[in-house]
């Protein structure tokens, strides 16, 4: 039965890395977005 709360620990774990990196990618507020950057000549 170890494996089954390993397995739930790992799962809860990896939910709260998405919904962490959801929030700092702004998925959904395009506002929080950071720019673009534009590396090269610019032009």
């Amino acid at each position: 039965m170890s494996d089954t709360g390993e397995f739930v620990a790992k799962l809860h774990d990896t939910q709260q890395k998405a919904e962490k990196n959801k929030a700092a990618s702004g998925s959904g507020n395009p506002g929080k977005q950071l720019p673009n950057k534009q590396k090269g000549t610019g032009k």
